[in-house]
């Protein structure tokens, strides 16, 4: 009786290995599937939010779009006021007119006078004459032709001006209107004022000091345009004086042949 349960029972054992063994690869089996599973769907859900995410963007950058379309089209109050009032700005003008005749008669007469004086143009002929533009006498003639002798320089050159004496401080005049083109200065003659009279006449004065005009001044004749200076080192000999010479077109003429004789 033993020696036939003995194959029995190495039959049992090897059909519950038989069916572990299976258990184990349904199990594998399932756990297989249900991973594969698990992914796909993950997958799928991070697809659908990437394209949920997407859309949403898409949704904002319309949104910013449409915002700005209408931002363009809007119409400040301002900007609606002018185009309703196209004669907004004549009717300013008008305004600022007003406004500049309702002037003080003060500061009306003030911008005349400037006006007056910027509108001012000299014009000198040939046949106009100088006022004698410093007290004192010629010490030095004007001399083109010949030279002449200059003391402190001991030596004999030409002179292009006329070099009339004068006390230090005294007062030297504009022998004719103009402008003031220049106010400069240099070792020879000191401080000169350069003075446009019109139709190329142009005036110099020389050994000057104490200057109340500037370039771009209009000064009327016999207006005090500057004071008599201690002489420079080229006329420590004949002294105190006035450097006078008058140009025609940028070319030397006589003072003398303009001067007013009283």
């Amino acid at each position: 009786m033993k020696k036939n349960e003995e194959p029995f029972q190495m039959k049992g054992k090897g059909m519950a290995a038989a069916i572990a063994i299976c258990f184990i690869a349904v199990v594998a089996l399932v756990g297989a599937y249900t991973f594969s599973s698990y992914k796909r769907e993950m997958k799928e859900q991070l697809a659908k939010a990437e394209e949920e995410q997407k859309e949403k963007e898409r949704e904002v950058e319309e949104k910013e779009q449409s915002e700005a379309a209408n931002t363009d089209r809007i119409v400040l109050p301002e900007q609606e006021e002018a185009a309703q009032n196209p004669d907004g700005e004549e009717q300013q003008e008008e305004g600022e007119a007003t406004e500049h005749a309702k002037e003080t008669p003060a500061q009306t007469d003030a911008g005349a006078e400037q006006t007056a004086a910027a509108g001012t143009a000299a014009y000198f002929s040939e046949e106009d004459t100088l006022l004698w533009p410093v007290d004192g006498n010629v010490i030095m003639n004007y001399s083109m032709d010949q030279s002449i002798y200059f003391a402190t320089l001991d030596q004999y050159k030409y002179n292009p001006a006329v070099v009339i004496s004068g006390q230090v401080g005294a007062e030297v005049k504009a022998a004719a209107a103009g402008t003031v083109s220049a106010v400069d200065t240099n070792a020879q003659i000191g401080t000169t004022v350069s003075i446009d009279m019109g139709n190329g006449y142009a005036a110099i004065y020389g050994q000057l000091k104490e200057v109340p005009v500037q370039p771009g001044e209009y000064v009327t004749e016999n207006s005090v345009i500057g004071y008599v200076s201690e002489p420079t080192k080229y006329y420590s000999v004949e002294g105190p004086n006035l450097y006078f010479q008058l140009l025609k077109d940028g070319q030397p003429v006589n003072p003398m042949d303009h001067i007013a004789y009283e």
